[in-house]
């Protein structure tokens, strides 16, 4: 299986919160992990959250950051192509979907057009997002 993680599964796998396990089992499960490359800045972006709140502390911080940084090439990441960008755009308005959840579901229909739509899972806590990667990727599965 290939694993799409958009942002808020990425983060699940660095900090113990409700449904890091099952990204966990799932990221075990999987051959390949892909994600976006803006996917690095919105974790950077919600683990810095987190010790601004008091959820991390300062040296949990830092050791995430270290681990982040030493997983991070592990991943297969989409660039955000003018392709992936005027996609993201279209799906924006179809699925009515924030600018970068969009640009999340583009690259994977991009993973799951390499992989096949079969063999790709996307991995999301948004249930708006999650429910638009599904009728895409049905959209997807009935033009092959």
């Amino acid at each position: 299986m290939t694993l799409y993680l958009d942002t808020s599964s990425l983060v699940k796998l660095y900090v113990d919160e409700p449904g890091a396990d099952a990204v966990r089992d799932l990221v075990d499960r999987a051959r390949i992990v892909a994600t976006s490359v803006i996917a690095y800045a919105e974790a950077r972006s919600a683990l810095a959250r987190l010790r601004r709140e008091g959820a991390l502390p300062p040296a949990a911080f830092t050791s995430i950051k270290r681990v982040l940084d030493k997983d991070w090439p592990s991943y297969l990441t989409l660039d955000v192509t003018g392709a992936i960008s005027q996609a993201a755009g279209d799906l924006a308005e179809q699925y009515r979907l924030r600018g970068y959840d969009s640009v999340h579901l583009a690259s994977f229909l991009e993973v799951a057009r390499r992989a096949g739509a079969g063999e790709t899972h996307f991995s999301s806590f948004d249930d708006r997002l999650n429910r638009a990667a599904k009728a895409a990727a049905r959209s997807l599965a009935r033009r092959r």
